[in-house]
């Protein structure tokens, strides 16, 4: 059977003291909204409709494209917000999962077993639940003699008995679709916040006969809602441990997995090394025997194997096999270290290739660069590539050495070979094999110190 899924994102999220609508927030580099989005996907669902409100203009970019999106132009509830994709699923015949967009933790998983069971009976919903010492602020599920579920009391509607309840609404519902659209005419705003309440349908179905269930989870950790900033670090450190668990059961290696921070598109192959303090986002890639950090942040950078990164922050960059970046180096984007080459301590590299086996050792910028084969730079040594309106480029050739504290000033060409003395400021090219030096001449005034003396002050 066709499974869809309503995905409700058109909460303001006050409670964030934020410019930003909550679902936008994000948990390791991923926006909430589309933690649920993935979550519906992988699951199976055939069809994803996410219903956009209060502050739409900053989510659609976030899940237009692949998913179908439906405006709730009044926040009146959650029934209405459902409602408002009737028409996107007009016809549809199957199971409806509704899912909340600032609850990122949902498992795949769950979802899946869900719209399952509900078939297995077919059930006019099934209600996913959890079981929580301190229930304040949830709905209650109050259940029949039989142990179906008869209704959810909101927290401000619940009685003495009932709010002591401990068995949980989590938001999460697996419907039969022509059930839920039907009961949705049927709902009304007579309750504490005169509002459409999704949890009225319960009700409504078991008065037209159809079964009414629900999913107790074991693991309620995945349905905690994210509605303020301590939500949204405790929902991070829970994504941080199955994300972590899942990569050290794989074969990765981590020093202390509470200090490391891996994005869900991370990929990392068995024997890489992770020291603390290390954040790897984005499409980032390691390859095996790597050893990353400690404090490195890496984002959409791929790394080769046998690489070793230390104190490095790397952005869109390429690492090859072998090389070494650090400590404190800086890789922007389209910085491109070949086999064996090395970026040191306290380099910046930006739009660059560094060729095989060729060392940056430290203190150096190098931008807009195409350097060759086993070429050295020495320290302080810096390519002048901004002439304050345009960025122009330098060409090193293979085995050429740069003294220490050079400025090379681009456009510029050092051939082959070339040797560029320490201290020169280089504006011609050089040809290969040739020794260049660009400095100002050295004068020396004997006895000039004794001639001027310099009175020194207390």
């Amino acid at each position: 059977m066709e499974t869809a899924a309503i995905i409700l994102a058109a909460g303001a999220g006050t409670r964030m003291k934020s410019k930003k609508p909550k679902v936008v927030h994000e948990v390791l580099g991923r926006p909430l909204v589309r933690w649920v989005v993935e979550a519906a996907k992988e699951a199976g669902a055939d069809r994803v409709v996410t219903v956009v409100g209060h502050m739409r203009d900053q989510v659609i970019p976030l899940v237009e494209g692949d998913t179908e999106v439906v405006v709730q132009e009044a926040q009146r509830g959650t029934a209405d917000a459902v409602l408002a994709a009737a028409d996107a699923l007009a016809g549809f015949d199957g199971a409806v999962v509704v899912l909340s967009g600032d609850s990122p933790l949902i498992q795949p998983e769950t979802i899946r077993q869900m719209a399952a069971l509900r078939e297995e009976h077919n059930a006019a919903v099934i209600v996913l639940t959890m079981e929580l010492e301190n229930p304040f602020g949830y709905g209650r599920i109050v259940r029949d003699g039989a142990g179906e579920v008869a209704r959810i009391v909101e927290q401000k509607d619940a009685s003495p008995e009932e709010a002591a309840i401990t068995e949980c609404n989590s938001g999460v519902y697996c419907f039969d679709a022509r059930a839920l659209f039907d009961a949705l005419s049927q709902v009304n705003s007579d309750n504490a916040q005169g509002e459409f309440y999704l949890t009225d349908v319960l009700a409504i179905s078991r008065a037209a006969g159809r079964p009414v269930l629900a999913y107790k989870t074991s693991d309620a950790e995945q349905c905690l809602g994210v509605n303020s900033r301590g939500q949204l670090a405790e929902a991070t450190r829970v994504m941080q441990r199955r994300i972590n668990d899942a990569h050290m059961a794989a074969g990765v290696t981590m020093w202390d997995p509470a200090t490391a921070y891996i994005g869900p598109e991370v990929e990392i192959a068995p024997d890489v090394e992770l020291l603390p303090n290390v954040m790897l986002l984005g499409k980032t890639t390691i390859g095996e025997d790597s050893v990353v950090g400690p404090d490195s942040r890496l984002t959409d950078t791929r790394v080769g194997r046998g690489c070793r990164i230390d104190e490095t922050v790397a952005v869109e960059a390429l690492i090859d096999d072998g090389a070494t970046c650090g400590p404190r180096a800086y890789l922007r984007p389209a910085a491109h270290l070949c086999e064996g080459a090395k970026a040191g301590t306290h380099v910046e590299i930006k739009k660059s290739t560094i060729g095989k086996g060729s060392k940056v050792p430290h203190l150096s910028y190098i931008g807009d660069t195409t350097m060759g084969e086993g070429v050295n730079i020495g320290a302080g040594s810096i390519t002048c590539n901004y002439d304050g309106a345009n960025k122009h480029a330098t060409i090193i050739g293979d085995g050429a050495f740069i003294g220490s504290d050079t400025m090379m000033v681009a456009p510029v060409t050092i051939g082959a070979g070339a040797l560029v003395g320490a201290g020169s400021t280089i504006t011609k090219d050089v040809t290969p094999g040739a020794l260049a030096l660009g400095r100002a001449r050295q004068q020396e005034i004997e006895g000039w110190v004794a001639a001027h003396p310099i009175e020194k002050k207390k």
